[in-house]
């Protein structure tokens, strides 16, 4: 086989190897055979270098590496997972994806999969209504996909029954899973905690917040074990009791459902008038704290010199603001492909009982507070 000047296995001495002339070999889709033949190795020891399999010398899996990137075999996912009896594809179903989180879930979600040779369907349900997630796992198609990856919406009414399914399926994001099902999520009440702690750390006095859901009830919220609401003003309220320091009710911004940026506004211009003194609010995601940021301006409030302001997940547009929000980390780099993996490890045989994974989160310091 020829070399070039650098050593390296020309493309057209390795089309010249191929089968048929090089016109031939260039029109038509460069076969596994193929492979095997231009690098002078067995068929078995191609395919074994294709899946990182079986014994062989480091020259001779350099040398079908080589033939592998200069003839551009692509391997046939769809033969492949046919004879494993598999399809290739997992299903990722949201409630939405007009969410920032969310986009960025399934993105990174997309590209987790496909490093490890696999596809992703994407789908949104209706969040609490009859086509909601429920329907999704009882009419889930394994004909299509080998399993799911669900975020599960706060306001789905699911239970245990709904986890008990027979396909592969690892849930992300804040809501239990009664050990049915196994959850890959960042720690919400470690995460709010962090929050807390920076900002009294930063000189905070009398802590707002932004994003309560329903009204406030201490009790209830130290008892929470979902919702990402619940768990963070959970993380917050013990951190507060944990420095001698009470949260004021009259200090929690009521925003029901709707986690925006104009939610946020209201919540927060609500607080402003009523006259509460506060010098650092916590908004319940970024898209809150940017509102409270927004409004808190308009009404003259400097920031962070009069009030500190820190939000969570740090969305794209969060280091981009006039005054760039101090965040609490998504922590999505682990979130995706630790679902991922999970997902694979099930379809292949290799998980049985489901597990909760969880990881802490970090403080991203911007220009909100000092």
């Amino acid at each position: 086989m020829g070399k070039t000047e650098n050593g390296k296995t020309g493309k057209s001495e390795i089309a010249q190897n191929l089968p048929g002339s090089p016109t031939t070999a260039a029109r038509r889709r460069v076969t596994l055979r193929d492979v095997a033949t231009a690098a002078g190795v067995s068929l078995k020891t191609a395919s074994n270098v294709i899946n990182g399999t079986g014994r062989m010398t480091d020259a001779t899996r350099a040398k079908v590496e080589a033939v592998i990137e200069q003839t551009g075999y692509r391997v046939n996912v769809a033969a492949r997972n046919l004879n494993r009896d598999r399809t290739g594809f997992i299903t990722l179903a949201v409630p939405t994806l007009t969410a920032p989180y969310l986009s960025e879930l399934a993105n990174r979600v997309i590209d987790a999969a496909r490093q490890r040779g696999y596809l992703v369907y994407v789908t949104t349900y209706a969040e609490g209504s009859a086509t909601g997630a429920r329907e999704l796992l009882r009419n889930f198609n394994t004909t299509v996909s080998d399993g799911m990856i669900l975020s599960m919406s706060e306001v789905e009414d699911i239970n245990p029954e709904d986890l008990e399914v027979d396909f592969p399926l690892v849930v992300v994001g804040a809501r239990t899973t009664w050990g049915k099902a196994d959850h890959a999520t960042p720690n919400d009440v470690q995460a709010a905690a962090s929050a807390a702690g920076y900002m009294f750390d930063c000189g905070v006095k009398s802590l707002a917040v932004v994003g309560g859901r329903g009204a406030y009830d201490e009790a209830k919220l130290l008892g929470a074990v979902e919702g990402n609401a619940q768990l963070r003003l959970r993380g917050i309220i013990e951190e507060c009791r944990r420095r001698g320091m009470t949260l004021d009710a009259r200090l929690v911004g009521n925003v029901e459902q709707e986690w925006t940026i104009g939610a946020g506004a209201h919540a927060t211009q609500e607080l402003i008038d009523k006259g509460v003194p506060f010098d650092g609010v916590i908004g319940l995601n970024d898209q809150l704290a940017i509102g409270a940021l927004t409004v808190m301006r308009a009404n003259g409030i400097e920031i962070p010199r009069q009030v500190q302001v820190i939000g969570f997940d740090n969305i794209e547009e969060s280091q981009y603001l006039q005054i760039p929000l101090t965040t609490m980390d998504s922590r999505l780099e682990w979130t995706a492909p630790t679902a991922v993996e999970r997902i694979l490890g099930r379809i292949r045989g290799e998980i049985a009982k489901p597990e909760l994974l969880m990881t802490d989160c970090n403080v991203i310091v911007r220009d909100s507070t000092r």
